[in-house]
């Protein structure tokens, strides 16, 4: 019995049936929070809505019956039990913030759709790495922030007051928010014709250099969690064995010009 629950539950039918009610589920919800949709057709998104919310619950517990211990040791099972049962407590009193919640069950995606499991399993492994880089921009910021204070905080305390305001003027001009009209332009109207050079300094060391490894920390997380046989992101799949091969084919040649070369002089 648990040989055939298991097999129907692994049957590709089967998990492209929880895609498309994940994906109804997504649409019905996302109707709910329009007064139109749910004057016209609430009661009917109401049922929809708890029906698929039972197929989900019974599609877990054939998975825990057919898995045992080893759907608690999954982390992607885990995360559907935690997405489901938001949806199964009373969203009632103190617990009414849970009926916004309910929405958390379209990210089972993430686990229905192997290429978004292998995205997000790419982004959690890049977390140390991206820690480091958050590290330092951290200090980059303090750095910058401290001589902005001091060189520009007399003349435009609203911009380099302080530390504090000198870091959101940082972070503004980071994320190219009127760097020129709010940051530049008042530092060169109060004396200061050359700040353009120290903002600009610090938006190619944040936001072109120190920004950009977070993009390579995550990239090479990603190519790490894809399978040898698929498509790389910093290099096409199989690009290895084909360099092999060629390298192989030149070797062999280099062989066979050297056997020539020394069968023409024995003659």
């Amino acid at each position: 019995m648990f040989q055939r629950l298991a097999s129907f539950i692994a049957h590709p039918r089967f998990e492209r049936v929880i895609l498309v009610l994940i994906l109804i589920n997504a649409v019905t919800l996302g109707l709910e929070t329009s007064p139109a949709a749910v004057a016209a057709v609430g009661p009917l998104l109401d049922a929809i809505d708890r029906v698929i919310l039972a197929v989900f619950v019974i599609e877990l517990i054939a998975r825990m019956a057919v898995n045992g211990r080893h759907f608690i040791r999954d982390p992607w099972s885990v995360f559907d039990l935690i997405v489901v049962a938001i949806a199964i407590i009373p969203a009632t009193g103190a617990l009414s913030v849970l009926r916004a919640l309910r929405v958390l069950r379209v990210l089972r995606l993430v686990t229905a759709i192997p290429s978004l499991r292998r995205v997000v399993a790419g982004l959690i492994h890049a977390l140390p790495g991206m820690g480091s880089i958050a590290l330092l921009l951290t200090l980059i910021f303090y750095v910058f922030a401290v001589i902005g204070t001091k060189l520009f905080g007399e003349t435009n305390p609203e911009l380099f007051g302080s530390i504090g305001a000198s870091s959101f003027t940082l972070f503004q001009a980071m994320t190219f928010d009127d760097w020129a009209g709010g940051i530049v332009k008042p530092l060169t109207e109060k004396g200061h014709p050359y700040g353009f050079v120290f903002v600009i300094t610090f938006m190619v060391v944040s936001a072109f250099m120190a920004l950009n490894l977070f993009i390579g920390v995550v990239v090479t997380a990603l190519d790490e969690e894809t399978g040898d046989a698929q498509p790389k992101l910093t290099h096409p799949a199989g690009s290895d064995a084909a360099m092999a091969e060629r390298i192989d084919g030149l070797m062999r040649e280099v062989a066979a010009l050297r056997a020539d070369i020394a069968a023409r002089q024995t003659r």
